[in-house]
């Protein structure tokens, strides 16, 4: 009976999201994306949340050599790539876990500690472009896009099985969650993670640096260990998914690379 009603559940969750979808395209790839944020609100969310990154962080200095490093490499990226004329702002942060980002609107963050991980400034390109794609396919508004759509669905879902007095609602309405956290949201970040991948890596290649130093960065990733979830729970994509992805588009990415500095 829990089975049945899981399944009828889970139904209304998908019915109700897609039937709030409001379809524009990938302006890269041209995949389709369900948006229900405008870019606008987008940057303006982007730019709100930059303010409140750099109140909370250490900020390095406009001279500190990381922070002319990644702003070199960014300029190099969006000059090279034609990218939007963003109010752009690349920042270094002093902080040891190896991360970074960018933010709608062309906020750019990169931490201390992935200066640790990329060993080279190709690899730092690699991923600087790979968080640019993000910024530029649209992507944090599209994951809020996604979880305005599924909270919908919830809650016309939840409404239906108290109608339907179907079994013990909240209950139900957890199992909703779960559903649409494996079945919609993950899926959705981990296409927005090899998009991005794909992305910056012809990002890198076109302005220049080696696309097969993207491959190394990732062994450098993998090699940190740590325990991960299984692939199907987690946002990302395994290391070694990541890394036969961008072997796969190597000869493409080359073909740019190639092009870019004259061999």
């Amino acid at each position: 009976m829990v089975r049945k009603g899981w399944l009828q559940a889970t139904a209304i969750v998908l019915i109700a999201s897609g039937a709030l979808v409001a379809c524009t395209k990938n302006p890269v790839t041209g995949r389709s994306q369900l948006m229900l944020v405008g870019e606008a609100q987008g940057v303006q969310m982007g730019t709100q949340a930059y303010q409140e990154i750099k109140g909370k962080e250490k900020t390095l200095s406009a001279n500190d050599p990381f922070t002319k490093r990644v702003r070199a490499i960014t300029e190099r990226l969006i000059q090279a790539n034609n990218l939007p004329n963003y109010d752009w702002e690349v920042n270094a942060f002093q902080n040891d876990e190896p991360n970074a980002f960018a933010l709608p609107g062309g906020k750019v963050g990169v931490n201390t500690g992935m200066g640790k991980v990329a060993k080279n400034d190709a690899q730092l390109a690699a991923v600087i472009g790979h968080e640019i794609a993000h910024a530029i396919s649209h992507h944090g508004e599209e994951r809020i896009s996604q979880q305005m759509a599924v909270s919908t669905g919830l809650q016309l879902g939840s409404a239906a099985l108290g109608l339907s007095g179907m079994g013990n609602s909240e209950q139900m309405t957890e199992l909703m969650g779960q559903a649409a956290t494996l079945g919609i949201i993950l899926p959705y970040s981990r296409t927005h993670e090899s998009e991005a991948d794909e992305i910056g890596l012809y990002y890198m290649a076109r302005a220049g640096y080696d696309p097969r130093e993207a491959v190394k960065l990732w062994e450098n990733m993998s090699v940190m260990g740590g325990e991960k979830p299984p692939e199907f729970l987690s946002t990302h994509p395994a290391d070694a998914t990541r890394i036969n992805d961008l072997n796969a588009e190597m000869p493409k990415a080359l073909e740019y690379y190639r092009a870019a500095v004259g061999k």
